[in-house]
This record gives C-alpha cells, sequence and structure tokens, in this order.
C-alpha cells in the first residue's frame, strides 16, 4: 500500500514538473493570470464552470477570487455556474444539460467578461456550448483541459492543457494552476 501512495505522488509530481519544463505553457498560465487581472481590474467578472470534480474545481477557484487567497482585499467578481440546482435541474430538464451553462452565459455574460472552462477530456457539450455563447457575447475564454486540449482547444483564446490523460493527476494541476493565477492577479491588483 505505502509503495502505490509514493507511486501516486509521484505521478502528480511528474506532471506538474512536465508543466515546468513546458515554456509555452508557462507563458499561457502568466498570460491568463494577466488577462482576468485586467478583466477584474475593468470591472469585468470570471465565470467558472466544470463538470463532476471539474465543477468543484470551479466552485473552489471562484471562491479563491471571491473571497480571498492570500491576502485579505477586497472581493473579486467570480463565480462558479453550477451553484444554483434549481436553475439547473430546470434549465436541464427542459432544453437539456448541454444548454446549462450557455442559457446562464446568455442571460449574464457581457463583453471583456472571463470564462474559465474545465474540462480534463475537453470534450464537455455543455462547456462547448457555453463557449459559443461567451464568444458571441464578446467574452474571453480560457479551457483548462488535458493534454490533447480535445475540442475545447478550437475556441479558446487561452488553452492550458495539462500534458497528461489520467483524469486525477490532470484535476491536481488544474487546481495548482488556478492557484498560481490567483496569486498573481491578487499580488498585481493589490500588491505584493
Amino acid at each position: 500500500m505505502k509503495t502505490k501512495i509514493a507511486q501516486t505522488i509521484r505521478e502528480s509530481i511528474a506532471v506538474k514538473e512536465a508543466i515546468c519544463q513546458d515554456e509555452r505553457l508557462l507563458h499561457t498560465i502568466q498570460q491568463v493570470a494577466e488577462v482576468i487581472g485586467l478583466s477584474l481590474k475593468q470591472g469585468h467578472k470570471v465565470l467558472f464552470c466544470g463538470n463532476g470534480g471539474s465543477a468543484a474545481d470551479a466552485q473552489h477557484l471562484a471562491a479563491e477570487f471571491s473571497g480571498r487567497f492570500y491576502k485579505d482585499r477586497e472581493p473579486l467578481y467570480a463565480e462558479a455556474l453550477h451553484c444554483n440546482t434549481s436553475y439547473m435541474t430546470a434549465v436541464g430538464n427542459d432544453y437539456g444539460y448541454e444548454h446549462v451553462y450557455a442559457r446562464m452565459l446568455r442571460g449574464m455574460g457581457q463583453p471583456g467578461d472571463v470564462l474559465v472552462g474545465l474540462s480534463t477530456s475537453g470534450n464537455s457539450s455543455n462547456i462547448l456550448e457555453a463557449m459559443k455563447v461567451a464568444r458571441e457575447k464578446g467574452m474571453i475564454i480560457v479551457s483548462l483541459t488535458g493534454a490533447t486540449g480535445g475540442k475545447m482547444k478550437e475556441d479558446a483564446d487561452y488553452l492550458i492543457n495539462i500534458p497528461s490523460t489520467d483524469t486525477p493527476r490532470i484535476q491536481e494541476a488544474h487546481i495548482t494552476v488556478g492557484h498560481i493565477i490567483c496569486e498573481i492577479v491578487e499580488n498585481n491588483l493589490f500588491g505584493e
């Protein structure tokens, strides 16, 4: 059992090491932090969406922005789109689950807002539909995916494709990258 535990930790470390070695990916992470910070500074919002564990990660990251990360500072407008269960179940039932995020963005998305979609496969239909609406609305689109980027890479302004095909390792890296982005944004907006 201890061997398996250590092996799993090593696999997680290996994914993060691969990120450290990928200059393009590091540059994209930096760009995303700058874009999100600028959007928030201009009074826009950051909207997160995902499914399953990625929904939990979306909610976690939205809370880091809207609550606090390291600093006691003003809240930032960030929200995970799945948190209204009455809305999610009604729209899923009446229109189809693939429309749950797109329909919400039609009502609340504004030019200059940032949509952050998290999907380990990059092929989640409800996130792809949300990306279409975000594009129509003039929003900035960030996709956090696994290695291939899936279909989400095609319409993303910024693709953070974690170099792994293992769902738990991808999700762990999404949180790490999200924390890094939040820290950079917080420092840029409120000082180090």
